[in-house]
Parts: C-alpha cells; structure tokens; sequence
C-alpha cells in the first residue's frame, strides 16, 4: 500500500514538472518573439483631468430704444388756380373807298354725265298655271266611265242619298284626286262613288293647245227606281 502511494505522488509530481516546463517553453517563445514587451520598453502614462472652465456670465441683452414718433407735418391747402383771361383782339381790314375790290371768279357749271341705260332684264319663266275648272259635270267629258256599284247592305237598310265629288284630273285625263264634298249622310255610298270615279278615263283640259290639269264635280244619286 506504501509502494502505490509513493508511485502515485512520483507521477504527479513528474506530472507538475511536465506542465511547468511546457509554460516556460511557451513564455520563452513568446519573449523571443516579442510578443510581450520587456520591461525596459514598458511606458507609464499618467492622464491628468482637466476642469472645464466656470460658465462665464452672459451679458444683459439691452433693450432696444422705441422710435419717437414722428412730428406732424403741416399741409398747407392748394390755392386756387385762377384761369388764364385771354383778350381777342380783331382788326378788321381797313379798306378804302377807293380800293378797287376784285369779284370773286363764278364757279364754273357741273356737266352731269348721262347715266348708262339700264340692261334688259330677262324676261321671268312662265309661272305654272292652276287646274282649269270645268264647268260641266265630269261625265260631259268622260267617255270610259263605270256606274256606281249598290251595296247590298246599304239596299237591305234602306240608305239612300245624293253624293257630290270633287274630281281632279292630270294632263293624260287620268283621275289624280278625288275627295266628297257633299256626304250623302251614309259612308258606304260615299265610298261606292270614290271607288267608281277613280276608274273613269277622261279627255284632258287644253289650255293654249297644250293639255293641262282639270277640276270639275261629279253628282251620284242613290236611288230604289234606278237599282
């Protein structure tokens, strides 16, 4: 038991030595390298503080002197101009009886220059005339012309009546227009007469030998002794 303690506390011990001997080695070398400053090249440095000086005391701003006012300055008022006078002064020209006074040269006489005559004008286009208004019946002048057709149910009812027609024909003879003047009271005999006289084939108005529009009146009547 002796024998291992005393190995034990040799081992440490040359344990100890090792580990000394490695820092000595590393310090050597560090000293050698210069990597720790010698003693001789160390440099004390003293820092002395300084105190900053006391604040100095501001001067009083002085207040700024305030501005007399100004004195009032006296305006005379304008005097009134007074407007210049002028004198006119006219001498009339002293003449002399005996002065011989010329007379005045008579104005010579303005020739007026005959105006140019004025150029014929060209005579205006014809104005289209109205329709010619026959004075007979339209039949008078109609050779193709158709009766009236009865309506039947205007027979059964009864209705009978006279119907006036104002007709209008063209330059060919041709029926243009026709309207009723006079209602026979019942529509369906009116309308027979409008239906019959719009085919009717009639000779055409001459006016000048020419062949013009016409407007005549054409009388229907509806009757139980005539259908």
């Amino acid at each position: 038991m002796n024998r291992m303690l005393g190995r034990l506390d040799w081992n440490r011990a040359a344990g100890l030595l090792v580990v000394l001997a490695l820092h000595g080695a590393v310090l050597y070398g560090l000293w050698h390298a210069r990597v720790l400053p010698p003693p001789a090249e160390a440099v004390t440095l003293f820092v002395n503080l300084i105190n900053p000086p006391p604040p100095q005391s501001r001067p009083k701003a002085i207040p700024p002197a305030e501005p007399k006012p100004p004195k009032p300055v006296k305006r005379e008022a304008p005097r009134p101009v007074e407007p210049p006078h002028y004198h006119l002064a006219a001498e009339a020209p002293v003449v002399s009886p005996t002065d011989a006074v010329e007379p005045l040269p008579s104005p010579s006489p303005v020739v007026a220059s005959p105006l140019p005559a004025p150029s014929a004008l060209p005579p205006a286009p014809p104005q289209p005339a109205g329709p010619v208004n026959l004075k007979s019946e339209l039949a008078l002048a109609c050779p193709k012309r158709t009766k009236p057709i009865y309506p039947p149910v205007a027979q059964r009812l009864g209705e009978t009546g006279i119907v006036v027609l104002r007709v209008e024909l063209d330059e060919t003879g041709r029926v243009s227009a026709a309207e009723v003047i006079t209602s026979s009271g019942f529509k369906r005999l009116d309308a027979a007469a409008l239906a019959a006289v719009r085919t009717w084939r009639c000779q055409p108005a001459q006016r000048d030998g020419q062949a013009v529009r016409s407007v005549a009146t054409q009388q229907f009547k509806f009757t139980w002794e005539e259908h």
